[in-house]
């Protein structure tokens, strides 16, 4: 198991990380998070090379992948850099990338009940008004589990806050900071429950974060 007690407060610079094989030639990743070797709770960045694909596989309790580099495709379509996929319990497919990519993927970690099929390229949607000066584009909700980007403007400081069921983030550009530390591009951040943080950057900065999907127990 890697990563699997959370109730710790888990940062990881990915781009510190060394690329390890998987099961599929071309096809590499840097593991944040497993709960078995190849099945369970997992959350990995996972490198295709050109030309390279994985074997169809089953998704028992739910995919989520966000595209961070390059163009990612499987049977139903192809899915370019800032594309947030979901994909429901009990589905399959047969991932690919011809040209290559960098992903970031999740799986079995969907709660009961969430079957929600998602398809959205951020490129194209419209940044919404947050909190201050911050833009927030909603990607996900169900139940106490909410995902979004948040881009933070230059300077921008946020209110110290609490966060219920945890708080992931992957940075996908700038570099966020608080009190404990400072996280450039590509760091990742698993926050526990009821723990809490006063958060600014420095540059514009836009993460992928999610909130209230860990253990409170």
């Amino acid at each position: 198991m890697i990563n699997m007690n959370f109730a710790q407060r888990i940062v990881i610079n990915t781009s510190e990380q060394a690329w390890v094989t998987s099961p599929a030639k071309g096809v590499l990743r840097k593991p944040l998070e497993r709960e078995a070797k190849e099945s369970g709770h997992t959350t990995s960045v996972v490198q295709y090379g050109p030309n390279t694909a994985f074997a169809t596989h089953q998704h028992p309790k739910g995919e989520e992948i966000f595209v961070l580099e390059g163009v990612f495709s499987d049977e139903h379509g192809d899915y370019p850099a800032g594309t947030y996929l979901r994909n429901p319990p009990g589905s399959s497919h047969a991932p690919f990338s011809k040209q290559g990519c960098v992903i970031l993927v999740k799986l079995n970690q969907f709660s009961p009940g969430d079957s929600e099929l998602v398809r959205i390229n951020t490129n194209k949607e419209t940044w919404l008004p947050g909190y201050g000066g911050l833009e927030v584009m909603p990607l996900h909700d169900f139940e106490h589990e909410h995902v979004a980007l948040v881009k933070w403007p230059k300077g921008e400081v946020f209110k110290p806050h609490i966060h219920f069921g945890g708080e992931e983030i992957f940075v996908l550009s700038g570099e966020f900071i608080d009190e404990f530390g400072r996280y450039p591009k590509g760091t990742w951040l698993r926050s526990p429950h009821m723990s809490q943080h006063h958060p600014y950057v420095e540059e514009e900065t836009i993460i992928l974060v999610k909130t209230g999907h860990l253990p409170i127990s």
